[in-house]
């Protein structure tokens, strides 16, 4: 197999999807996408409770909740898609069921878009494939802005090769633009990857169209990034110092290099910062490592069967979402990668349907038939189970999580400190939350307040300082009393809290 199988040649017209009736693709669509629903309405949301950062894009917009510190890398993409359900409850059972109900639509949408360029069994691998990631259905019903990007990438990408293909007109441009910018809107920083492979294909495959069909991401990118430049001006004093300031938090954008980080979390570590420790269950990662063969293999079998174009141009968006996870941030979290998977779905499911079809092409006798079909189904069967085995603990975890911070609210409020009241230090921001007070930290990326003015505060309000286990508090409150908090916390309170 050589450079040529992968990549079709500028001039070559891609041939059509065989075109069966449209109720071939909505069932296979839809299909995958009420699979995606079920597993996350009745395994995975049940009984978790919200995250540090789901706090922090919730308490922007949540009626009666105090507002969490909004650093820098942040965008509020997440925040205005959770505020019709987070301005008229704060059940956290309601806005897990409005997500994954959202989310499975979102895949439904995503996925019909590649209807005219996919035959419906490819389809519906892809979508199968993706949705069946721990990753995808841990953050389905979570209110992160990953797997958004994810949809809109998969999004975006199709409607690119629909224009790019003869009679593509005005409307799949627009649909391109508007998928790059809710993208952008989510992650800036995936706007801006998801755009370049975007243009690239454009420049290549639109002949004389090239500079119009081009434009349509880079609009895309610049609509949707209005919002968080705005806000860079309006609160962060201009936008190198967002930059800036977003680049430290992450630890200093650069060249780093964090393959192994990302598949060392791949088995249920939901943020490996710093990842340390020994590499356990690496068997997690084996079809991450077959990632890019299955995805090259569908190039080359899509290329075949006449649609080389748009699984090469899947591949290479793929990839260039993937970089900046792999190559410059210093620490990993396994749903940084959901856009580049979301979109390399796409060849691997035509590696995946290929190989089936090949299995059925050949002349072989019945049993060994059987026995090649057998080999592909325990292959996807295993890396379900795994899948599934992950997902598990993981939501555990998290389950355990929301039993120790609903308890440790609780405990706040038997202590006394009740709203109006502020927590700062450890877990300030979850623990805050279940307790109903503000956050606000005297130091770290989500400084907010200063040490003498916490402490004015604590005259007037209950005030409540977290420390881990044993760790000291802050030298304003060490002379304090202390109440122990359940899951080792320990709670340092202003004499005037109680």
């Amino acid at each position: 197999m050589g450079v040529r199988d992968l990549v079709p040649e500028a001039g070559d017209r891609e041939r059509p999807a065989p075109r069966g009736p449209d109720s071939a693709a909505l069932g296979w669509t839809a299909g995958a996408a009420g699979v995606f629903a079920l597993v996350q309405l009745l395994l995975v949301a049940p009984g978790t409770g919200l995250g540090w950062d789901e706090i922090v894009y919730i308490s922007q917009v949540q009626s009666g909740t105090p507002t969490a510190f909004f650093s820098a890398p942040r965008a509020r993409g997440i925040s205005y898609l959770v505020a019709p359900v987070a301005l008229l409850t704060a059940s956290t059972a309601v806005l897990r069921a409005y997500l994954a109900l959202l989310s499975a639509t979102g895949l439904f949408l995503a996925l019909w878009v590649w209807r005219r360029l996919l035959p419906p069994a490819v389809l519906g691998a892809a979508g199968l494939l993706f949705a069946g990631l721990w990753t995808t259905l841990y953050y389905g019903p979570r209110a992160m802005p990953n797997l958004w990007c994810a949809l809109g990438a998969l999004a975006a990408t199709g409607w690119l090769l629909r224009a790019l293909r003869p009679g593509g007109g005005r409307a799949a441009l627009l649909a391109t633009g508007a998928a790059v910018a809710f993208v952008t809107v989510m992650r800036p920083v995936d706007g801006v990857w998801l755009s370049l492979p975007l243009v690239a294909a454009a420049l290549v495959f639109a002949g004389g169209r090239r500079l119009r069909v081009a434009a349509a991401p880079v609009a895309g990118v610049a609509l949707g990034a209005l919002p968080w430049v705005a806000e860079a001006y309006g609160s962060y004093g201009g936008l190198a110092a967002r930059l800036a300031r977003a680049s430290e938090i992450q630890g200093g954008l650069g060249w780093h290099v964090a393959v192994d980080d990302q598949v060392r979390s791949l088995v249920g570590r939901t943020l490996c910062r710093p990842c340390e420790g020994p590499w356990t269950h690496p068997w997690t990662a084996a079809w991450w490592f077959a990632l890019p063969l299955l995805a090259a293999g569908g190039v080359v079998l899509a290329r075949r069967a006449g649609r080389g174009r748009s699984a090469a141009v899947a591949a290479g968006v793929g990839l260039c979402l993937a970089l900046p996870y792999l190559f410059s941030v210093d620490y990993a979290a396994p749903r940084f990668l959901l856009p580049a998977y979301a979109v390399l779905s796409v060849p691997v499911a035509e590696c995946v349907a290929g190989c089936f079809a090949a299995v059925r092409a050949r002349a072989l006798a019945p049993g060994r038939r059987r026995a090649a079909y057998g080999v592909l189904a325990g292959a996807l069967f295993v890396h379900t189970a795994v899948q599934g085995a992950v997902l598990h603990r993981v939501d555990e975890r998290s389950r355990n999580q929301h039993r120790v911070l609903t308890a440790t609210g609780h405990a706040l409020h038997r202590l006394g400190v009740r709203p109006p009241c502020v927590v700062s230090g450890e877990q300030a921001i979850p623990i805050a939350y279940y307790a109903g007070c503000a956050s606000r930290q005297v130091g770290g990326h989500d400084a907010s307040i200063s040490a003498e003015r916490l402490a004015v505060l604590g005259r007037s309000r209950p005030v409540a300082v977290i420390s881990a286990g044993r760790a000291r508090p802050p030298s304003f409150a060490r002379s304090w009393p202390a109440s122990p908090l359940p899951g080792g916390y320990v709670a340092w309170l202003a004499p005037r809290s109680r």
